[in-house]
């Protein structure tokens, strides 16, 4: 495995979130004092013990050994899975959730009248974030999952019934490390190409097996090659989807492809992979992930949950 190599942007920011920390601790020791502490060894306030750390004092200093251990621990597993940097964690989800549209280009006739699903390839927000989407379902890899939960990283999933019915409980396992799955159509055909009625069972039909296999009808629905007509928009909706997000890069196991001209990441961005092996690429999925970790964090980017953007 190869060393973390720790940039000194990450120290600087290390250290501030201690520097915050510690100054967090010695605000409240003051209004501690403040609110009748004696620092001289007098006697404690009423219900609070000599020799013990006020409540708010010792709820900083938890606070702060639990992102002490989280960050010993995101370094180790860096290390561990071949990282050459600790990603970034991600910042909280925002407060206000981004009003998402479809983007210009992508409508449909009638698209806004209808309040059909947007369709979108990234997520309008001043945070430096991508957002990591999986789709199909063949390639079933316990170090995946393994890597994933070590790493903290979030994702989230696009399934197809064909792909997954032989090992359903696998993907019960990521459902249970936070995973959302959503769906990707039964069997993933090209949905343009068939009748309304045919498009509304692929979607419906896979809306029912997620449902019933893990408890949940998604709100998020992708259509296979990011094809799609009016028909599948229409279907999407009926079905109970309320956002058809697509992608702006595809990631593989040896290299990057990207819709837009400057070829690069931009705040929002949704990232498309694929739950693929070495049967079809020349390495596995952890291969992948480690080749997306490298390049957003090298750049500055954390990896953050698409569904608290929505």
């Amino acid at each position: 495995m190869g060393a973390v190599v720790q940039n000194d942007k990450k120290g600087a920011s290390l250290a501030a979130l201690r520097g915050g920390i510690a100054l967090l601790v010695l605000t409240a020791i003051v209004a501690g004092c403040a609110e009748g502490g004696d620092p001289e060894g007098g006697a404690p306030a009423p219900g609070q013990q000599a020799g013990e750390a006020a409540p708010p004092v010792r709820a900083l200093h938890s606070y702060a050994e639990r992102l002490r251990a989280e960050q010993t621990a995101r370094v180790a597993a860096a290390r561990r899975w071949g990282l050459k940097q600790v990603p970034l964690p991600a910042p909280p989800p925002p407060a206000r959730k981004p009003r998402i549209t479809t983007r210009d280009g992508f409508e449909v006739q009638g698209h806004e009248e209808l309040g059909l699903p947007p369709v979108f390839t990234s997520v309008p927000t001043r945070d430096r974030v991508v957002f990591l989407t999986i789709d199909d379902g063949a390639e079933k890899d316990p170090r995946f999952l393994r890597m994933m939960s070590e790493l903290r990283i979030p994702y989230t999933a696009f399934l197809s019934d064909y792909l997954i019915s032989d090992d359903y409980p696998y993907f019960k396992k990521m459902q249970a490390a936070g995973v959302t799955l959503n769906n990707h159509t039964l069997h993933h055909p090209s949905l343009p190409g068939l009748s309304y009625r045919r498009q509304k069972h692929e979607i419906c039909g896979m809306q029912t097996v997620l449902g019933e296999r893990y408890g949940r009808r998604p709100v998020l629905f992708r259509p296979p090659y990011g094809n799609y007509d009016r028909d599948t928009l229409v279907a999407a909706k009926a079905c109970g989807v309320k956002f058809a997000p697509l992608w702006d890069e595809e990631v593989f196991v040896d290299h990057w492809e990207y819709r837009e001209g400057d070829r690069d990441l931009h705040p929002g961005d949704i990232v498309l992979s694929h739950f693929r092996g070495r049967g079809e690429w020349k390495g596995t999925m952890s291969d992948m992930v480690r080749r997306f970790l490298d390049k957003v964090t090298a750049q500055g980017y954390a990896v953050a949950r698409l569904e608290d953007y929505l």
